[in-house]
């Protein structure tokens, strides 16, 4: 017999032994501004200033309209280390995107990054077959990053963040069928 997919959530709780994605609420916005504060996070992101208050109410705002953002905490420290997000999920086109993620500096070169995309490969491809993420051209460290999970860039975007002005993307891409680092 065969085993029917699971029921797909845009928003479900993950986990595993470094990890925790918890959906994003309203009450996470003072500690996930803590983070965000820091104005070398976004020294490479397309909008360079997100680390200022009202900007990143506008970024917090678009993230829970979202429905499908997630606080990101570290399981061993029990710290909220960033924010994560899927949008765009489509069955028909068999995709999902990943993105709008940032974590604070200490988490950087942790491995957290890698197993929190883990974790969201691993749900997704429950459901879809390929996975996108627009990544700011300017944004080196993240291509990097994503580039170690065997994504690919496969075209460019322009796109216009919620609340926010048009800037130009990478589009990278991981595919069911090929596998992860």
């Amino acid at each position: 017999m065969m085993e029917e997919a699971p029921d797909f959530n845009i928003q479900p709780v993950l986990e595993n032994e470094k990890v925790e994605l918890l959906p994003l609420k309203s009450d996470d916005f003072d500690e996930l501004y803590q983070v965000a504060s820091d104005p070398l996070i976004w020294e490479q992101h397309p909008n360079k200033n997100r680390w200022q208050l009202e900007v990143f109410k506008t970024f917090f705002e678009g993230a829970m309209q979202s429905k499908g953002a997630f606080k990101v905490v570290e399981k061993v420290s029990g710290k909220t280390a960033g924010c994560t997000r899927i949008y765009d999920y489509s069955r028909e086109k068999d995709q999902a995107l990943i993105g709008y993620t940032f974590y604070g500096r200490e988490f950087w070169g942790t491995g957290l990054n890698l197993s929190a995309k883990r974790l969201l490969l691993d749900y997704l491809f429950q459901f879809v077959s390929k996975i996108h993420f627009h990544i700011g051209a300017e944004n080196t460290r993240s291509q990097v990053a994503i580039g170690r999970l065997g994504a690919k860039k496969v075209g460019e975007v322009e796109v216009a963040y919620y609340g926010e002005p048009i800037k130009l993307n990478f589009i990278y891409e991981i595919r069911k069928l090929d596998g992860m680092i």
